[in-house]
Formats: structure tokens, sequence, C-alpha cells
């Protein structure tokens, strides 16, 4: 049997224990993916574990912002924890939209873990052509 190992892992691991869990004054970030994909841009952001209700998006002006917030199962007073890696409290990210995005449009979808935004971009700020109208006549200019 091959087994991966992850050097780093044990450091990671460390460094969140130090850290401690996300708190609503120093949030833990969160991972994302963000791409265009025709006349929209999509932004994914993983939250595995996190219910649909403790997720937070608010935008002013052309700052995006998502929280979330990951809280402890409830569990009898019989269970004795062995080992917890997944982190727990709130997280956090905040994005600079573009002018030509249109943030009166976002949508937002949470699924298996992974909330989804899409975000139109604004008709203004796709390209258009320009017609060219050409001139009948000879124009003189008198002094």
């Amino acid at each position: 049997m091959l087994m991966r190992t992850d050097p780093f892992r044990e450091l990671d691991r460390l460094a969140q224990q130090l850290a401690g869990p996300g708190t609503w004054s120093r949030p833990s970030p969160m991972p994302m993916d963000a791409y265009r994909e025709g006349d929209q841009y999509v932004v994914a952001f993983d939250l595995p574990g996190v219910s649909a209700d403790a997720i937070d998006i608010d935008v002013e002006r052309n700052m995006l912002t998502v929280k979330a917030e990951r809280r402890p199962v409830t569990k009898s007073d019989d269970v004795q924890m062995e080992l917890s890696e997944r982190p727990l409290g709130a997280f956090s990210r905040q994005i600079v939209l573009a002018d030509t995005l249109d943030t009166e449009r976002i949508q937002a979808d949470y699924d298996a873990g992974v909330l989804t935004l899409r975000i139109p971009i604004a008709e203004r700020a796709k390209p258009r052509k320009i017609t060219i109208s050409a001139g009948s006549g000879r124009k003189e200019i008198s002094g």
C-alpha cells in the first residue's frame, strides 16, 4: 500500500491550533476560485460543513463581503473527541469588484459545501458596435 505524506501538514495544523478558531473580529480566510464564464464572473468559495443560514453576503459600493461561521456539532456528554482537524469559527473574504460588474443582479447558490456567486457584466461595459454616418454632401466653411 502506498502512503502519501505531506511534510507541511503538521506545520499547517500547528499554526491553525496556535491561531485558534476564527472570530468575527479576526476571521479565518476561506479558499476561493474566480473566473469569467461568458457574460458573467463566477466566484466559488469552499465552505464545507457550513449551513446556508450561517452565510452572510453583503455588497457595499464595489466591496463584496462573504462571511460564514462553522459551528461545532452538538455532541452528547459521553463523546470523547479523538481528533479534530476541521476548523470551526468565523470565515470571511472581501473582494473589490470592478465598476464594470452589475452588483444589483448577483446570484448566489450553495450546494455541496460550495457557495457560488454569479456576477453579470454591466450592459455599459459590454463591447458594442458604433455606426458611422457619412455626410451626404460637401460642407464649406465661410469666414
